[in-house]
């Protein structure tokens, strides 16, 4: 199968100047962006899951102000019309930061961090400085990490993220203002500082596409997958080019090697290892690369889709049962009728993950329901914050301590399992259709290294922002193939401002409330934004 490998331009402080046209270009030019974090921390786990989401809130903010970003990764896919409808040019970019306020550094984040690549020489020596809270006089006119956010703002383009409160609450904090107190006066904000719309692909992938999982690394490859078969059957499927960067400017790109045949691997492997069923569930485990069981994507999604294969010809069966009962059944209606419904009507559903992986007949909320009494949650991971696919913190006492990043874990199990991804290679070109995840890669090698061992290879916000944004790509094409309306606006309205919260059968709405005020620091930071307008 074909080949491809994704560039992710690393911005430093030596070249942050040098690149700063090119990426708020790719901004304003975007059809939407996606965005995601590696967090130094997120603190009290326990908190994080309170089934309170005002409490929850807060906890985030008391994280947001005491840690700190490490690294910020932007995706920008811009739709190219002239060639197929869901074709994207999509530019990547990995910025390095270095706060310049004291913040707390989680042991078990930096553990983690390390584990999966992370440069922390680099990130000290190299890395963009920015403070955090409000504005300090006039920075409006400096080119630095606070006015690219500006710049995203002034893009007003549909933002994207995975499980992305966490982000959210760091973003603003960081490159914003000072957080508000109340969560009402939050999203008030954050409505006003994104017009087109949040998208969170945790929330898509749990309620939208039904996945049996959604942690980050997880739904990438499985839209891979389906993309993949919708372009061999020639139907209408998502293809993503890259830009021919010239070679002054292969210097500062990290080009990922994915491949779609990691599978052949996991297939000879199966009846030796053992797919972990908590890595399967959860994108995370607490043993980490030390797991004596397989942590293969490819091989997961493998064992789901002949679970789930099995569970529609049971269904099968038990309907063609039914329907050859169904005369006998109205014969002896008016005497013992309810006795063979009740017999009928209490056979036991098959047994599932998470959830069905089966839109028309899923009724159960997707992951969160197992979240919710899971033992295991997907803790976050705390430096990579948009893995953070299972707010499913709740176990994270357990998980606290060996969970490598509480955002990741959790909720960022989808990030901690994304993040596991591997660097390969030094030149690429264009490719159309992005070739697997890296995801993939890093299964293979790792797997290919050290048998069942799980995340190795390197934690970069840029490629966890990459697949955050193929993941809403493809949804977005799902979208609008069962869509009447043309031009519906918003964008992608199913998930249309509606954040992922672990635990919980509804999302978190961003909308401006008629009981909650914007607050003063925004006010003041959107009269910013719009008087400087495009300097």
């Amino acid at each position: 199968m074909a080949r491809g490998r994704v560039p992710v331009v690393d911005v430093q402080s030596d070249n942050f100047t040098e690149l700063w046209p090119c990426m708020v270009l790719a901004l304003r030019s975007a059809t939407f962006i996606a965005v995601d974090t590696e967090l130094s921390g997120l603190g009290n786990r326990k908190a994080l899951l309170s089934p309170c989401i005002d409490e929850r809130y807060k906890a985030v903010c008391s994280a947001a102000r005491t840690r700190s970003v490490l690294s910020l990764g932007v995706a920008c896919f811009k739709q190219l019309p002239e060639k197929s409808e869901n074709t994207f040019l999509c530019q990547i970019y990995n910025l390095t930061l270095l706060c310049t306020e004291d913040y707390v550094v989680e042991p078990q984040s930096v553990q983690f961090l390390v584990q999966h690549g992370f440069d922390f020489n680099k990130q000290y020596s190299q890395g963009i400085p920015y403070h955090k809270g409000n504005d300090k006089g006039n920075e409006s006119q400096i080119q630095s990490v606070r006015t690219f956010f500006l710049e995203l703002i002034r893009a007003k383009k549909p933002l994207v993220l995975h499980n992305g409160l966490i982000d959210l609450v760091f973003l603003y904090q960081c490159f914003y203002a000072h957080l508000p107190d109340s969560l009402g006066t939050f999203t008030s904000d954050l409505s006003e500082m994104f017009p087109a719309g949040i998208y969170d692909t945790k929330y898509a992938s749990e309620f939208e596409t039904r996945f049996v999982a959604s942690y980050l690394e997880y739904a990438y490859k499985k839209c891979k997958r389906e993309n993949s078969k919708l372009q061999d059957a020639s139907s209408q499927h998502i293809s993503v080019e890259f830009c021919n960067y010239s070679a002054n400017m292969s210097r500062y790109i990290d080009y990922r090697h994915c491949s779609l045949e990691e599978a052949n691997y996991s297939e000879g492997e199966a009846n030796k290892v053992p797919v972990c069923e908590k890595f399967s569930a959860y994108g995370w485990c607490p043993n980490g690369v030390k797991c004596p069981q397989s942590h293969n994507i490819d091989l997961i999604i493998d064992e789901d889709d002949k679970l789930c294969e099995k569970a529609k010809k049971r269904k099968h069966r038990r309907k063609r049962r039914k329907n050859a009962e169904e005369p006998e059944k109205a014969f002896e209606q008016e005497s013992s009728g309810k006795e063979m419904e009740l017999i009928h009507n209490g056979e036991e559903e098959p047994p599932r993950k998470q959830s069905c992986y089966e839109p028309a007949n899923t009724d159960g909320r997707p992951l969160e329901e197992e979240n919710s009494t899971a033992v295991e949650p997907e803790g976050s991971s705390d430096i990579s914050t948009h893995g953070r696919q299972e707010e499913d913190l709740r176990s994270t006492e357990e998980t606290a301590a060996l969970s490598p990043s509480a955002k990741g874990n959790a909720h960022d199990s989808d990030r901690v399992e994304g993040k596991s991804e591997v660097l390969a290679g030094t030149v690429s070109i264009n490719h159309p259709d992005i070739p697997e995840t890296e995801a993939a890669c890093a299964s293979g090698k790792q797997n290919a290294s050290q048998g069942p061992s799980s995340q190795v290879g390197t934690h970069r916000a840029g490629f966890d922002a990459f697949m955050t944004g193929y993941v809403m790509a493809y949804v977005w094409m799902l979208k609008k193939q069962k869509s009447t309306e043309s031009d519906a606006e918003p964008w992608c309205p199913d998930c249309h401002n509606k954040l992922y919260l672990s635990g919980k059968s509804v999302p978190l709405q961003i909308v401006k409330s008629s009981f909650s005020k914007s607050s003063a620091a925004h006010n003041q930071k959107m009269k910013l934004v719009w008087a400087t307008g495009e300097s």
